[in-house]
């Protein structure tokens, strides 16, 4: 979708009294410079508090993203354990941002997340295996390979 499109959408949410927008790169195909692009341009007329980000991780990009968008000052960021969920519609499309992932990262960047990593990774565990799903999240996969246990 055109960045200005995004932008009117977004703008025209905030005047009918949405709290927050949050911006989706669905099918997991963004980088950090369309994500500099995109929200520099909502940073014009829309207050960081007001912005959330949700990114898939098709082609490995999710966390840069993160890390360009709270380089931006946007704080809000979704994910989703084991790295589920995704968008029926885009085939091909990867998982939501996996949170094990996510707070990996912001824990080496000092960032208080106050999530708790190895109770998530256990609930993903359960949880993909009793979907008999792959993990997609790569923290959960390297826990696996080092205690090898399997999904």
């Amino acid at each position: 979708m055109p960045e200005s499109k995004v932008a009117e959408v977004a703008n025209s949410l905030i005047e009918l009294g949405a709290e927050e927008i949050s911006i989706g790169d669905t099918i997991g195909i963004g980088t950090p410079g369309d994500v500099e692009r995109v929200f520099g341009l909502l940073l014009k007329t829309i207050p960081a508090e007001k912005l959330a980000a949700h990114f898939h991780d098709t082609r490995g990009t999710a966390l840069a993203n993160v890390l360009a968008v709270m380089q931006m000052g946007i704080n809000t960021i979704d994910s989703a354990s084991g790295g589920l969920g995704g968008c029926p519609y885009a085939p091909g499309a990867a998982g939501n941002l996996a949170t094990e992932d996510l707070v990996y990262m912001l824990d080496g960047l000092g960032v208080h997340t106050g999530v708790e990593l190895s109770k998530v990774v256990e609930a993903s565990i359960f949880i993909l295996g009793h979907l008999g799903r792959v993990p997609a999240s790569k923290f959960v996969q390297a826990h696996l390979a080092s205690t090898r246990v399997t999904v």
